[in-house]
């Protein structure tokens, strides 16, 4: 590989701003640097809570950290990789690759890259069979194609969708995405459905959480083949300042990180190992950055219950991320995404992502577990335990009516679905 010198630039205010390099001989070296001349504007800001703005060199571990936190993981990263003739573990390789359309604000550009035409492709029916049907190869294709990156292990496509004529779109070179889309996971029977009804019910429950619909490929098709995902993405928005691409109003940009990379965890890292209390240093950086700190403990504290409650063992902490203004002067905590009822599936771990008064088995946390590890991350007990009888107390009802809702839009297995969880839930 030829010496690394990879622009990285940010959207603040619907512009993109150079923020700083990426530099080094190989991905194993390479270290990120702010620009001067990006410190010293007016508009400057860290682009993550473990880059705080400097004019040193960050080193290589923690360079990798944050901007290997922004690539997909697994299959998908696997096939990538293969289709650049590069190591799954050379992260600047595929980061040239699908820089352009990242999580978040930050876009990743190799000036000696050819650059991509900017756009959007109709994406046919024949197409969204496809990806429902092939799963996590067809969308590692479109993503290689399109040059868009999007962190996680199971198959998923940032797609722009047109509400007003229902058509969906292919995002190339700098275009941005409105959804992200994914197929149902093969192991897992109905978890597109499992996982809109925990979302549905969610929102019941007083839980901040992102748009979200099931698209059937085929209509009246509900079958785990026949169906995928789609999540509008809480890091887009878009005002009467929009420009057009194609036709096409196109969001601007907001800034995220997850909290791995908010806290300088590799994603490697993302489940917590014992002793190592990710919960609490979650909870202390909203008390510290946060510009809301008591709503977004709250919050917090919220989901962490209900995580607990319907059996969510899959909650480690890339799942949940700190949401930037469009300027970046504030902070908050961005919606609840990516919450299924694991426990419904036999090959599912007992062991929560996240220790609860240093207990990770979802069959031992108890109520008074979770009221002291309230303590621990600095909330009242009292506080704390109205949140649980909330919760605990209102689960059945939400997640019936939210099957209830579901079932008459065709998705007959919803009330099936929703006894499963409710099998689980603690008494």
């Amino acid at each position: 590989m030829a010496g690394i010198n990879l622009k990285v630039q940010i959207e603040i205010n619907g512009q993109f701003v150079q923020a700083g390099h990426i530099t080094g001989s190989s991905y194993s070296d390479a270290v990120f640097s702010y620009d001067e001349s990006y410190i010293t504007s007016l508009s400057a800001h860290a682009i993550s809570l473990s880059l705080p703005l400097s004019k040193k060199d960050f080193d290589a571990d923690a360079t990798k950290t944050f901007f290997d936190g922004l690539l997909p993981e697994g299959f998908t990263r696997q096939c990538v990789a293969d289709s650049i003739h590069a190591s799954s573990d050379d992260y600047i390789s595929i980061l040239r690759e699908l820089g352009s359309e990242c999580l978040g604000a930050i876009q990743i550009i190799d000036e000696d890259k050819p650059s991509i035409k900017t756009g959007y492709t109709p994406l046919t029916i024949e197409e969204i069979k496809e990806l429902a049907k092939e799963g996590a190869s067809k969308s590692a294709e479109i993503v290689v194609k399109s040059h868009l990156s999007l962190t996680g292990a199971s198959g998923k496509v940032g797609l722009y969708y047109n509400q007003a004529s229902g058509k969906w779109y292919k995002p190339q070179g700098l275009a941005p995405s409105t959804h992200i889309v994914k197929q149902s996971h093969v192991r897992y029977k109905n978890i597109i459905l499992n996982e809109q009804l925990c979302l549905l019910a969610a929102r019941k429950l007083g839980i901040e959480i992102p748009e979200s619909f099931i698209l059937q490929a085929q209509a009246g098709k509900v079958n785990d083949e026949d169906v995928l995902f789609a999540t509008r993405r809480f890091d887009r928005d878009s005002d009467n300042d929009s420009r057009k691409i194609d036709g096409l109003k196109t969001p601007y940009r907001l800034h995220q990180e997850d909290f791995a990379q908010a806290l300088g965890i590799k994603s490697s890292d993302k489940y917590e190992k014992a002793g190592q209390g990710y919960l609490k240093r979650m909870f202390d950086l909203l008390q510290k950055y946060s510009s809301n700190p008591i709503e977004d403990s709250l919050k917090l504290m919220r989901r962490t219950v209900y995580n607990c409650i319907i059996g969510n063992t899959d909650n480690h902490i890339k799942n949940s991320s700190l949401i930037y203004s469009k300027d970046l002067s504030s902070i908050r905590l961005a919606p609840f995404y990516d919450v299924v009822c694991t426990k419904i599936y036999e090959s599912s771990t007992d062991e929560m992502s996240v220790s609860i008064n240093s207990k990770q088995n979802v069959y031992q946390i108890t109520r008074d577990d979770l009221e002291q590890e309230a303590k621990i991350c600095g909330l009242g007990s009292k506080i704390a335990m109205k949140i649980y009888d909330e919760l605990h107390n209102g689960i059945q009802k939400a997640l019936l009516d939210s099957a209830d809702e579901l079932s008459k839009i065709g998705f007959t297995e919803a009330q099936a679905m929703a006894e499963k969880i409710l099998g689980y839930v603690k008494k």
